[in-house]
């Protein structure tokens, strides 16, 4: 891997929200030197003349194998077929300035291995094989006239269900020996699923602990699909990590966020989208039409969690012809969220959730050199970031120039 510097580059600090203009010398994928004036006989130069680098965006729900929204169809797809539209749909994220993405339910070690070996493929992928879902749950997608159950661990498709202890610590045991890098619990009803309801909480308490415990005992988080208050209340207190979506949280729910340290990832985009394009992206009507009992409440729970000091992550959990708007989160977000804490919810946060706060999020001698270049500054329009053709200038990655613009 050949050295890089990057001259006379507008550092933003993501942090305080300084910028410095500074060079910075990336060796062997990470970042080697930032200071004035750096210069090395064998490394390329870009004279970046005062343009604006922060660290690459982070996305903490996709779905990286949803090729369609129709999970069900998803399920049925050859693997192979499967693995190729991720592809695609991975080096979209990445061509978008996602360097680092957290799938919520579908993909595994291969994609995440093929990354590995092929770094300018897509962002660095952390995965959790299948979403633990009970039956019925929000990763059961058979109708109420589909009486038969065909799963594996290795086929395509968003969950894996499992009732009573014993099913839920093999499923639990078997994604970790699978190398997840996180686990992922369907804790409450959704939008895609056709048999349960937004409002019902999903598994027995006794079964959430058994979850968080094999997570923990493995050292790796567990995050926690949940709308109702209810349900995130519950999730919280078995343990979870981070709650996603949480739409419709309460003052117990920021309590219990703070008080155990835990992560909020709101997606708003997704709503906004499904309504625009799930029936064409392969959702029936009936469901769509439960994205409107949480639609609302997504921007009034963010302003909630965001004015009581609650870490919040950048997420957008798009589906199939979707993906593209995953930029447009930023501009839902912008209603209630400054530039820079936007920008905080994209990067250091997202590390810390991921436990990489040493690895990425900053621009920091010793980090991945995972950067985007922008043409203008972010933190007067946090808009620029939404427009990738006009305003993104490289996608950086581990040192590797991915796109140039």
């Amino acid at each position: 891997m050949s050295s890089l510097i990057l001259k006379n580059a507008n550092i933003i600090d993501v942090i305080t929200g300084i910028i410095h203009y500074q060079d910075i010398k990336i060796d062997n994928g990470l970042i080697d030197e930032i200071g004035n004036k750096l210069s090395n006989s064998s490394s390329k130069v870009i004279d970046l003349n005062g343009q604006f680098v922060m660290p690459g965006l982070c996305d903490a729900h996709v779905h990286v194998t949803a090729f369609t929204a129709d999970f069900s169809k998803l399920k049925n797809t050859s693997s192979f077929y499967v693995g190729i539209k991720s592809l695609e749909i991975l080096n979209g994220m990445l061509s978008r300035g996602f360097t680092t993405v957290r799938d919520a339910g579908g993909a595994d070690w291969g994609l995440s291995k093929h990354i590995s070996e092929n770094p300018t493929s897509g962002p660095r992928l952390l995965f959790c094989g299948h979403a633990l879902s009970q039956t019925g749950g929000h990763g059961d997608m058979r109708g109420p006239g589909e009486n038969s159950l065909h799963q594996c661990f290795c086929c395509a498709g968003l969950g894996h269900i499992c009732d009573g202890l014993p099913e839920v610590l093999r499923a639990s045991r078997e994604e970790i020996r699978r190398g997840a890098t996180h686990l992922k619990i369907m804790a409450s009803g959704g939008v895609s699923s056709p048999t349960d309801r937004i409002t019902s909480t999903q598994f027995s308490e006794e079964e959430l602990l058994a979850i968080v415990n094999e997570a923990e005992a493995a050292n790796i988080p567990v995050m926690a699909h949940a709308y109702t208050a209810r349900a995130i209340n519950r999730a919280l207190k078995c343990g979870v990590n981070s709650i996603e979506h949480g739409n419709l949280l309460d003052k117990e729910s920021i309590r219990l966020l703070k008080n155990n340290k835990a992560f909020l990832v709101p997606t708003l985009i997704i709503y906004q989208a499904l309504i625009e394009q799930g029936v064409e992206a392969g959702l029936s009507k009936e469901m769509v039409q439960k994205t409107y009992e949480v639609l609302d409440a997504g921007i009034e729970a963010l302003s909630f969690a965001d004015k009581n000091d609650v870490q919040i992550v950048y997420g957008t959990d798009l589906l199939g012809i979707m993906h593209p708007r995953q930029l447009e989160e930023f501009n839902l977000r912008s209603k209630v969220i400054s530039p820079l804490k936007l920008l905080q919810q994209a990067t250091v946060n997202a590390s810390k959730l991921f436990n990489m706060e040493d690895k990425i999020g900053q621009i920091k001698e010793g980090f991945f050199a995972d950067l985007i270049v922008l043409n203008s500054n972010p933190l007067d329009d946090i808009k620029c970031i939404t427009k990738p053709e006009k305003h993104l200038k490289y996608v950086i990655k581990g040192g590797n120039i991915c796109f140039n613009n």
